[in-house]
């Protein structure tokens, strides 16, 4: 009988023998496996961790309060591309079908720092109005730029994402304005193929999904207000006047004024590193409610703050 066990005895030692060894393997591969996992679950930093010190006019409470998120889409550089929505409040009433879409897009060139700030400190004053508008603010669209060592115009590829919108033409009339008209100025790139970038893909994505009613797009430095498509355009916001300075080829203005037919108003603050005072701020903020209830909106008042302003155009 004894002799009789000597057998599975053997099969049962081999067997924990194996176990051991496989569990060791597992141990082992677990372990080197174990730091690339955790960078890969780290939680990724949030628009203020990243942003924050880049940007002139914006203290932390302001960053925080506005509730960036990301969008789920990334740069080249796999940055994520932030962004926040502000619904009307419960008590407005929106016009028939739904809320005006208005879409606000800054730092689509990076090394223009207040373009971004001033769509944060839009974004508070988007939550305190009272108007029937579903806002979506995209402060930052090149993440990559501005944070770059020296921020740059163009993204981490270098391109222009201003230029990468598919315009008509964009072929044969992007390439040739940028070698002929810019002498291939490397700050205007148009980029290989129209929408070859992840951040022009995303707002080109947006512009098809949430179809906005206007397109507010912020830049610096040159101190004036364009417009692109349908409407009579806002003669002024704040101190800055209407100057109207033409389409280029995949431009924003181009692609959502000129061929999408909806309204682009170009915001040209005068510094891409100072920001305005307050009370230019809200000035152009004033401007900008008063010209869209005048061609955008169906009735005759904008409330806000609990005060009812007449439009004055």
């Amino acid at each position: 009988m004894g002799g009789g066990l000597k057998a599975p005895v053997r099969v049962w030692a081999a067997a924990l023998l194996s176990v051991a060894a496989g569990l060791a393997t597992l141990s082992s591969v677990s372990a080197a496996e174990a730091p690339r996992l955790s960078a890969h679950n780290a939680p990724q930093p949030g628009a203020c961790d990243l942003f924050l010190a880049r940007l002139p006019g914006v203290g932390r409470p302001l960053c925080q309060d506005a509730q960036l998120v990301p969008s789920g889409s990334v740069s080249r550089q796999g940055r994520p591309l932030f962004w926040r929505d502000v619904l009307p409040a419960p008590s407005v009433s929106a016009p028939p079908g739904a809320p005006l879409r208005v879409l606000v897009v800054g730092a689509m060139h990076g090394d223009e720092l207040t373009s971004a700030s001033l769509a944060l400190h839009w974004i508070g004053l988007a939550e305190k109005a009272r108007q029937p508008v579903h806002w979506r603010f995209i402060p930052v669209l090149n993440p990559d730029g501005l944070l770059a060592r020296r921020p740059t115009r163009v993204n981490a590829r270098g391109v222009d994402l201003n230029r990468n919108f598919n315009t008509p033409g964009w072929e044969r009339d992007a390439p040739y304005y940028w070698e002929k008209r810019t002498r291939k100025d490397p700050r205007r790139w148009p980029g290989p193929t129209p929408l070859s970038e992840p951040e022009s893909r995303f707002l080109h994505e947006q512009m098809a999904q949430f179809r906005p009613q206007l397109v507010v797009s912020i830049h610096a430095p040159y101190g004036v207000l364009d417009f692109d498509g349908p409407h009579e355009p806002p003669l002024r916001l704040g101190h800055l006047r209407l100057d109207q300075v033409g389409v280029f080829p995949g431009s924003l203005g181009h692609y959502g004024g000129v061929q999408q037919g909806m309204p682009v108003v170009t915001i040209e603050l005068d510094h891409a590193l100072r920001m305005p005072r307050d009370a230019e701020i809200r000035s152009m903020w004033r401007d900008l409610l008063r010209w869209m209830e005048a061609r955008l909106l169906p009735d005759g008042t904008i409330e806000q703050a609990g005060k009812t302003e007449k439009k004055e155009l």
